[in-house]
């Protein structure tokens, strides 16, 4: 199987980035998957998440760190997910896109986000690695309550985009009490978190679709 790797990436710091990339390692995991969890971002939030991570669930692997060898996934590593820093952008942006296969970018129901995002998304257009690939990005809605003018704001801006929206994720304290123990959303039981299970299935169905070429 060739190794299948996605990028969670927004510039704006708080966007949701951690809480996505932890819950579909997670949810790789559940499914047998040789997933690493990989973090490009300073504060290693990602890879706290792991130390938290009950030994008795199914197994997540970090970075392989060899002394004067760069970072790589472990031997046999069937799927990567990468968590990313704020403010990514220019070379560094360049130089990540060509490792990934997927970029998933989180973005939260406010003004300044949707500003953000917007310029974000533009320059990702822009790049290379994108341009040769269909369905190459897609954006999640993170923390989005639908009663709110800033959720209707939110479902007004992604219309525009002309990229795929796949789901919107509730505002809910299942996504924060599960990282509090190393837990992703898929390691809650059914009967909490049945209802947030169903707004990842539009998500999980496109990380399973197979990556099509564009011909130039």
């Amino acid at each position: 199987m060739t190794m299948q790797s996605f990028l969670i990436a927004n510039p704006k710091g708080g966007a949701g980035k951690s809480t996505l990339a932890t819950s579909l390692a997670g949810w790789f995991a559940h499914q047998g998957r040789r997933v690493m969890l990989g973090d490009i971002d300073r504060q290693q939030s990602a890879l706290e998440w792991l130390k938290r991570r009950p030994p008795l669930l199914p197994h997540i692997a970090s970075w392989d760190m060899h002394a004067d060898a760069p970072a790589h996934p472990p031997k046999d590593t069937t799927h990567v997910v990468l968590d990313t820093p704020a403010g990514l952008h220019g070379k560094k942006l360049a130089h990540v896109l060509k490792q990934v296969q997927r970029v998933i970018v989180p973005l939260q129901p406010s003004l300044f986000d949707i500003l953000a995002t917007r310029t974000f998304l533009d320059a990702l257009l822009e790049e290379k690695a994108v341009r040769r690939h269909d369905a190459f990005i897609a954006v999640v809605g993170m923390r989005v309550d639908a009663r709110t003018r800033a959720a209707q704001e939110l479902e007004r801006f992604l219309a525009t985009l002309g990229l795929p929206v796949l789901t919107t994720l509730r505002d809910t304290q299942n996504y924060v009490q599960a990282a509090a123990h190393g837990l992703s959303i898929f390691d809650l039981s059914a009967s909490r978190a049945e209802k947030d299970w169903e707004q990842w299935q539009p998500l999980l169905d496109w990380v399973e679709k197979p990556l099509i070429s564009v011909k130039s």
